[in-house]
This record gives C-alpha cells, structure tokens and sequence, in this order.
C-alpha cells in the first residue's frame, strides 16, 4: 500500500459510510494513479431532468456526500461531488405536473436541453429543471459540482471517448445485444444520432461506423441518408453505454445506485472496461417503499416528496432516515417522520457527550449530518412524540399551548434559547392536525384497568403541589403496573396510551407527566373512568 492510500484512522470506524470510505479508497489504489489537487478521486450522482427533483436526488446525493466525508477523514485525499444531468436524454413522455402540456407533446423525442421550458422561465425545460435541481441541492447545503450532459457533448469534452466508443463499437453491441428482444438487437448501436432537420435523437441502425473520421453512417425512415459526427454534441449515447463512457471519459471513482440498476450497472461496468477504464466503486442501495409495502413510483405519486417531508419535521430528520441502512428495503411515508426525528435527536445527544477525537464519534449519524461539527444549538432537550403527545392532550392548534407546558417543564426554554425545539413545536402542530388529530380513538378502561387507573389517580393526586422528578413520576407508574398485576408490564402502558391519549403507542409516561402537569394529569384519568365500557370519546 502506498503512503498515499494508507488509512489515517485505525480500526476502521463501524459505519456503512466508512466501510464505503475503504472501498473506494481501495478502488483508487488499484487504479496505481496519483491523487492530487488537479486530478482529486471523483464521486458522481446521476440525476434525470425530465421532472423535477426528488426525495430520492436528495438520498442518493446525501448518502454520497457522507460516503466523501468518510474517506476525507479516512485518507486525508482530495475529492470532488459531481452532480451529473443527463440533460441530452430525449423527452419520452409529458409529465403530469407541468404546464403548456400540448407544447411539450411536439417535441416528443427532442433532447431535454432542446425542448421549449413550458413554465417560461428558462431556455429549456432542461435548464428549468436544473436550477430546481441546483436550488434544491443548495438548500441542503450539500458541496458538489454541477455538470450538464448538453454542456459537456457539445463542449468536446467528450470526443475522445467517442471516438474510442467508435473503435469498440461491435464489441459495445455483443454485450448489449443479448439483453435486448429481438427485434430491437437487430437494429441496436450505442450511438444515438441527432436528426440534422427534426432534431429527434433517433434509434436506428448504423450502416457505418468511421472510427477514423469520428463518424456513423445512419438512414431516416423517409429512406434519406446521412453522416454524422459523434462529436460536438450531433450524437449522444444509448444510457448504460453513456454511463460508462461517462465513467470512462471523466475517471469517475465512485458512483451509487438503486437496487433496480444492478443489471445496467454489470453492463455498464463490462463497456466501460472494454473502452479501457476502470468502473467505480459504488453502493447498491435499496428501494422505498410506500405504506402498503409496494415500490415507490414517481409516475404513480405514491410516496412522500422532499417538500412533504419538511412541513411535518427539520431537515436533519430527513437526512437520519436515509442515513438508516440504505441496503435495507424502508417504507418511506408519514408514519416514519416522528422516529427517524427523534432517532436524530438521540443521536445528536449522544454525540455531545464525545470529545471530538473519540473515535465512537465518527459512528454517529449526527457527525454525519452536521458535516463533522456538531452544532451547539443542535438538539432539543423534548422529544418530538412527546411535542405531539402534548398537542393531542391538549388539542394544541398554536404553538403557544405547547410552550406554556414545555416552560413549566423548564423555565429557562424559549423559541431563542432553544432554536431546534422551536421548529419541531411548529412541525408538531402541523403533523398533529394532519395525522394525529384525524385518527384519535379512545377506548373506554375495562374493569382491571379501572381500579389501576383511579390507584395512579390518587397517587398522584398525593404529588401535587411538590417538586417531582420525571423519574419519580415514572417509578410510580410502574408500582402501580405490578400492584395490579399487568403481565406483561406494557400492556399497562399500552392502556395508559389508548385509554388516556387515544393511540396505540405513546411516551415514557413520567416525562410526560412532568411536562403535561400532575394536576391535569389527574383530571386526564378522571375523565378516561367516566367513560362506559366499550364507548369511544
């Protein structure tokens, strides 16, 4: 091993990130080239333009930029994050969501880059949806580089790897070939000519191919004839061979992908070889999936967006759920914010209880997320079900119901001194009155349950007026459980959250006394034992 490729950290630290980290510090050390500040390791996402950007551009850019942090700490190299639009690629279909939708539909087969932005705003729908990509990107605050697949064919920066796809073009197709049905491997080729008049690109057959001269020989099916260079942006690539020429062209080190391209990645990776490159290291993640366990469409809306996600929960949230073992299936809907939010908060509290050179650190989520530093203002000393336990109690519509719990709990919270706190209190009222309040459903105590709760009642009852701990409140909670008998213990507390907050599951019980109020925790019971058997409030 190389002085330049030796690991700065040992024992490599035990997180998915840095296991990508040694990979593809592995990856660079085979290619015997060295890395410097001109030539850095390359890692690449690939991003389509014909829609907008999505929660999966967010999770594949996320998860490449933590595996970029792991091998700068890892080996101290110098890297680039090239966020790649593959804006050449022609328009197949007119999306839902856009405007001018007859407009779009006569340039049907046209490169992205050369169809008119139906939104009026940019000179190509193209470039539209690449500055929503760039906004959305930057609004992250990831670090990359943007490029545009248009830019670099008619830049040239491409025309020596063409010309050398010209050179392989019979062995290109003998990897393809056998892929494809029949009828299309009669007339498939790798290059993609763009037709000189109608500006489609066009799948036809080459007649010729001019390594030499750079060109391929091609028929329209008017029967007309023509010669066109693969240079200067008059071709484009069939997708897995431009992916590879693209590996190829560029020296890409490192590239993700969904689980549903291990195929084209294989082939991708024979074509690049064949060029005579070296395809990247990568993750193959996998897929989400929607409440009922089916694979998230964009064509079908079946999923969540990035837009959705934030107006129920921070950011970092969203960034510790796609963090979570990205080679696991995970459904990705509502149901999953409140714990992938207060999974981050646990993680960022343990987190500030490491010094900066303990190694457990680098382990953590939160390193991750906050880009090496942890925030001093990050975290939040109230959990996020508690802020919606609270909002249910107390059918909390403003965020000032909230704050009058949460600063008799502690006096020295406030929006200012608690900024995180205060944006999951404004989330909290937002996903209580869409998800929390719509499915409240209380079911009336049974007659164990009964005795159970007017004991905990008058317990309590005995506590007020003084300074209890939540501790104290949770010690309580559980005699009384094993007073009664309830075998197992939680199906003490899963009646205390049906009965007293109308749903299946629910908080550690002592803090939510402390912050909900023994008193009116009292009156919360005392009301629950009015309720007639098998009655629903």
């Amino acid at each position: 091993m190389s002085e330049q490729h030796r690991p700065l950290i040992s024992p490599l630290p035990k997180s998915w990130p840095f296991e990508e980290a040694a990979k593809l510090s592995a990856h660079v050390g085979n290619t015997a080239r060295e890395v410097t500040a001109d030539r850095p390791v390359l890692l690449e996402t690939g991003y389509g333009p014909s829609g907008l950007p999505h929660i999966g551009t967010f999770g594949e850019v996320a998860r490449t930029s933590w595996v970029r942090q792991a091998f700068t700490k890892l080996t101290g190299l110098p890297t680039r994050l090239l966020a790649f639009s593959d804006d050449m690629d022609a328009l197949r279909k007119v999306p839902d969501n856009v405007p001018n939708q007859d407009m779009l539909r006569q340039f049907i087969g046209r490169p992205l880059s050369r169809v008119p932005d139906p939104f009026g705003m940019h000179e190509s729908f193209a470039a539209h949806n690449n500055a929503r990509l760039r906004a959305f990107l930057d609004g992250f605050g990831f670090d990359y580089e943007f490029a545009s697949s248009t830019q670099y064919y008619e830049g040239g920066r491409f025309d020596a790897a063409l010309k050398r796809v010209l050179e392989v073009h019979d062995k290109i197709v003998a990897v393809i070939a056998p892929t494809l049905g029949e009828e299309r491997r009669a007339t498939y080729s790798p290059v993609l000519p763009i037709h000189p008049r109608t500006g489609q690109v066009m799948q036809v057959k080459m007649d010729a191919i001019d390594p030499v001269a750079g060109t391929v020989r091609w028929t329209d099916e008017d029967g007309e004839t023509f010669e066109t260079p693969v240079t200067g942006g008059h071709a484009k690539m069939q997708w897995k061979a431009d992916w590879a020429m693209r590996w190829y062209a560029l020296g890409v080190d490192y590239e993700m992908s969904g689980k549903d391209l291990i195929d084209s990645v294989r082939l991708s990776g024979r074509i690049c070889r064949i060029l005579g490159g070296q395809p990247p290291a990568g993750l193959t993640y996998e897929l989400f999936l929607d409440q009922n366990g089916q694979k998230i469409s964009k064509s079908k809306g079946n999923g969540i967006s990035v837009e959705e996600w934030l107006r129920y929960a921070p950011p970092e949230s969203l960034g510790q759920y796609m963090f979570n073992a990205p080679q696991r299936a995970k459904r990705l809907f509502f149901d999953v914010i409140p714990k992938a939010t207060d999974e981050y908060l646990a993680h960022v509290a343990r987190a500030k209880t490491l010094a900066a050179e303990d190694p457990v650190l680098l382990t953590n989520p939160a390193w991750f997320i906050h880009k090496g530093t942890i925030p001093a203002d990050a975290g939040s000393p109230i959990t996020f079900g508690m802020l919606l336990n609270l909002a249910s109690v107390a059918n909390a519509e403003t965020p000032d119901v909230l704050w009058k719990f949460i600063q008799r709990y502690d006096a020295k919270a406030t929006p200012e001194s608690c900024p995180m706190l205060a944006r999951l209190v404004d989330h909290a009222i937002v996903y209580y009155a869409d998800f929390v309040r719509p499915t409240k459903h209380y079911r009336a105590p049974d007659a164990h349950e009964r005795k159970a709760l007017a004991d905990l009642a008058e317990a309590l009852r005995e506590l007020e007026g003084e300074d209890v701990s939540p501790d104290t409140c949770q010690n309580l909670v559980f005699e009384i459980g094993k007073t009664h008998g309830f075998e197992p213990l939680r199906a003490w507390f899963g009646c205390l959250y049906e009965v007293l907050l109308g749903q299946k599951e629910g908080p550690r019980f002592g803090i939510f006394v402390a912050l909900y109020g023994i008193s009116e925790t009292v009156a919360l019971i005392e009301a629950a034992l009015t309720r007639n058997e098998g009655a629903v409030a």
